[in-house]
């Protein structure tokens, strides 16, 4: 990987409709004076970069099922979340009832926390390109 994290986004022409939620979602973010003002810092950068793409997956959808997953997550809106959770709209359950149109009051199915961990995944991408390594 050379030090830089792979291509998050999908290649398939099945994946087309995903690749557009994910690119008219982080373009909606970028409108926002709120979720703009959101990158990694240096640390994290390096810390994504390290560990590569399929170790800083795993871990959004480990944080994400245990943060935000459950119907009336603990400490919601009030617990420590990571800053790509900040910028994606994904720290809290009504942050994500607002900007993802995902009801409040009940679970997260698997494929919902799959689809906010890829808006994630590509948001950290993103951000690794526009800071590339020195």
């Amino acid at each position: 990987m050379d030090g830089e994290m792979e291509r998050v986004l999908p290649d398939d022409a099945d994946d087309g409709a995903e690749r557009r939620w994910i690119d008219d979602t982080l373009n909606r973010f970028s409108r926002s004076s709120f979720r703009v003002k959101f990158e990694l810092s240096a640390k994290d950068r390096a810390y994504a970069r390290a560990k590569g793409k399929a170790v800083i997956d795993r871990h959004a959808r480990e944080l994400l099922r245990a943060r935000i997953g459950a119907a009336n997550p603990r400490n919601d809106g009030r617990q420590t979340v990571c800053t790509a959770q900040h910028a994606t709209a994904t720290c809290c359950r009504g942050c994500i009832a607002k900007w993802h149109h995902l009801p409040q009051g009940r679970e997260l199915t698997d494929a919902e926390i799959d689809r906010l961990a890829d808006l994630v995944m590509a948001w950290i991408e993103r951000d690794l390109i526009r800071h590339p390594a020195v």
